[in-house]
């Protein structure tokens, strides 16, 4: 029986609400995943708009010009490299349905038999992608083949899951990664499942989610504006995790806020972070640094009026796979270029 964390019913609540609504890319897989990667909490439909009444424009006393806003996408990540071969006799059509998994996948010597990705992982480029705003078709997946499909506790919906798994596929459930001490554990599942040593890779991965005392404080805001969707992140989002490792601090999680609750101009403005972390499909999607200002509270807070705004690519932000140990260095580097 799938067993669901708090963490995923959060997540699946907030996807839920934006399936079949938003066609973005993104979370993840992302990790946010795919489509959207990524909301959650029990407010999907968040009512607030762009044009609420709470919501001030920037004054005229602002002084700067230029927006203090970093990008990292997926090429400024080194590309993920095999670090071992897989077995002749492990699975040879495989499905990755899991968020954030085709790194890992790459990583230990399997990417030329994945024949089907979700929407999450932007690797293996060449398979195909067989989810549409997160809803996973069975027709697709059973079309490939597949003597292994991939899961875990968010994939769906479980009718899709169990048309596969009637069909006689290999159905494996992986743990989940939402902080760097899960990171260890997922890969270790994904290689037992693959039988292929995986002790190359997890001595490359972060281990730890210490944050330096002191250091930039930060809202992680998952943004859906084309369907009205403005979230603020909390605890276990798996923001706070990246935010804590890169040397910040999560606002929304320092005040013990569930992983996503509504984004209100009361609650940003009280937590008033320096930093604002989006994800870039996000972040197009309420117009850029400028439509984001527009949100409620953000303005009023340290991060808008100096217009400090780092935005990481959804595939990518909340992969937790073989690049984000250089994910880290890079928010380490951003935190300090948009504070500087």
């Amino acid at each position: 029986m799938r067993t669901t964390t708090t963490r995923s019913r959060a997540w699946a609540i907030a996807l839920a609400g934006i399936a079949g609504v938003v066609m973005l890319t993104g979370c993840g897989a992302s990790m946010l995943p795919a489509a959207d990667s990524g909301g959650a909490g029990s407010p999907a439909a968040s009512t607030l708009s762009p044009g609420d009444s709470r919501t001030a424009s920037l004054t005229e006393s602002t002084s700067i010009d230029q927006p203090r806003q970093v990008t990292i996408t997926a090429a400024d990540l080194p590309p993920v490299e095999a670090l071992t071969a897989a077995p002749a006799d492990g699975p040879q059509r495989i499905v990755s349905l899991a968020n954030g998994v085709g790194e890992t996948l790459v990583a230990l010597g399997v990417a030329d038999r994945v024949v089907g990705r979700d929407e999450t992982s932007e690797v293996p480029a060449d398979a195909e992608i067989v989810t549409k705003g997160h809803e996973v078709s069975a027709e697709r997946v059973l079309s490939l083949q597949p003597d292994l499909v991939l899961i875990d506790a968010r994939t769906s919906p479980p009718e899709a899951i169990d048309q596969i798994r009637n069909a006689g596929v290999d159905v494996v459930e992986i743990p989940e990664a939402w902080t760097m001490a899960d990171m260890a554990p997922r890969t270790e599942a994904i290689a037992s499942t693959l039988r292929v040593n995986a002790t190359d890779l997890i001595a490359t991965l972060p281990s730890t989610d210490a944050t330096a005392p002191g250091g930039p404080r930060v809202a992680f805001l998952y943004l859906r504006g084309t369907s009205a969707i403005y979230l603020l992140g909390g605890q276990e989002s798996g923001a706070d995790a990246m935010i804590a490792a890169a040397g910040g601090t999560d606002v929304g999680a320092e005040a013990g806020l569930a992983p996503f609750v509504p984004l209100t101009a009361e609650s940003l403005v009280a937590l008033n972070p320096d930093v604002i972390l989006v994800m870039t499909k996000g972040l197009e999607s309420v117009n850029g640094i400028d439509g984001l200002l527009e949100l409620p509270g953000v303005a009023q807070t340290n991060a808008g009026r100096d217009r400090r705004v780092i935005a990481v690519e959804d595939e990518i932000l909340l992969s937790f796979g073989p690049r984000t140990g250089a994910l880290i260095d890079l928010l380490r580097e951003a935190l300090r270029t948009v504070t500087s």
